[in-house]
This record gives C-alpha cells, sequence and structure tokens, in this order.
C-alpha cells in the first residue's frame, strides 16, 4: 500500500482536524546568476509559504470555537500544523510554523444538495523555522540565525 490523502492526519496547533483537502506550497524566488546572458550560479530569494485547508461543517466548528476563545477570528494567534501520513512502506511529516489563518469561500451552498458544504481556510507561514519536511528544514541555519521573534 502506498500513501495517499487518506493516510494523513493534520494537527493545527494542538488539535486534530480531518480535511477533506489541503494543501502547503513553498515559494522560493532563488534565481540562476548570469553573466553576459550565460548561466554561472544563483542567488539567494526570498521564500514564502502559503496553504489552504478544506473542511467540513463539524471540523470547521473546532476551528470556530478557536476563534471564539480568541474573541476573534483575526485575533486568533498563530499556531504550528502538522501532515502526517504514515502507510507501512511510506512516511511523511511535514510541519508549518507559525500560521495564521484567514477565511475564503466562507459558504459554496448548492440548492441541489448531493455533497457536504466545505469551508476553505487559507493560512500563511509566518515564523522563520518556516517549514519542516521530515525533520529537515527548508532554510539553512545562517538565513534565520538573525532574526528575532
Amino acid at each position: 500500500m502506498r500513501l495517499s490523502g487518506m493516510n494523513f492526519n493534520v494537527t493545527m496547533g494542538d488539535t486534530m482536524i480531518h480535511v477533506d483537502t489541503c494543501t502547503l506550497t513553498i515559494t522560493d524566488n532563488s534565481a540562476v546568476s548570469q553573466t553576459s546572458g550565460v548561466p554561472d550560479g544563483y542567488v539567494d530569494g526570498d521564500v514564502a509559504a502559503s496553504g489552504e485547508l478544506s473542511v467540513n461543517a463539524s471540523q470547521f466548528d473546532l476551528i470556530s470555537n478557536e476563534a471564539k476563545s480568541a474573541g476573534s477570528w483575526r485575533g486568533m494567534k498563530v499556531f504550528d500544523m502538522m501532515f502526517y501520513g504514515k502507510t507501512a512502506k511510506d512516511e511523511v511529516k511535514v510541519e508549518a510554523f507559525g500560521c495564521r489563518i484567514k477565511l475564503s469561500d466562507l459558504l459554496d451552498v448548492d440548492k441541489k444538495g448531493g455533497q457536504a458544504s466545505l469551508f476553505k481556510i487559507p493560512f500563511d507561514v509566518t515564523d522563520p523555522d518556516f517549514v519542516h519536511i521530515n525533520g529537515v528544514p527548508y532554510l539553512r541555519p545562517e538565513e534565520i540565525e538573525n532574526i528575532k521573534q
């Protein structure tokens, strides 16, 4: 058996949630350095990471309770997210640090029915620890050593 979306668990802070879909995308603006139009190495660029969760109403309610405790959706503190999948042959652990959620596509109602309503929750990664993949940080230690939190 190979790893599929059904094998993943997602944790927001201390809360495990069940997602219908989720994404995490890294944007790395490193580029090829050129001299007279000829590649001669590379230069580091800025990085960013963001993603999106799609959850059903019961899972959205779990997240809503966190917002209620914080006093508002925008008042929620940032949290770490972990995406963990495991089968007998494969194991993947991706961590995103300092995630801040936003809301999008709050309602998508289809009166015909036939499928559960989903809530889309985009998020941005805001912490210098950024993203770790199977315990290995994406950024080099010297890239974040002088950044204070």
